[in-house]
């Protein structure tokens, strides 16, 4: 699969909080998030390994009850089954990848 930049597709499940698709495969796909500056990601879980770096802008992520100052240039992995949320600090950027492939993030 191989997908040219473009605005189209994005979906905001939360206000603030918008995410597209931009590559997938048979185990990995890869997502790009867009985030404002006061917005809350609620806490949650969900079976999927997630794997992400901060582009751009700052946020507070949570990762069983552990709290991590992330900015540009950081990265995390989160084990699937492990509870995380996210406090947007300033807008943002971050690139996210999912194993398995997340169904529900699908075009």
């Amino acid at each position: 699969m191989f997908t040219k930049k473009n605005e189209e597709g994005y979906k905001t499940p939360i206000d603030g909080i918008s995410f597209k698709t931009l590559a997938y495969g048979e185990k990995t796909l890869l997502a790009e998030f867009k985030l404002e500056k006061g917005r809350i990601l609620p806490e949650h879980e969900h079976p999927h390994e997630q794997t992400g770096y901060l582009v751009s802008g700052k946020i507070r992520l949570t990762i069983a009850d552990k709290a991590h100052e992330v900015n540009p240039g950081d990265s995390w992995s989160i084990p699937g089954g492990v509870s995380h949320k996210a406090d947007i600090i300033e807008d943002s950027v971050a690139i996210e990848v999912f194993s398995p492939v997340r169904e529900d993030y699908l075009p």
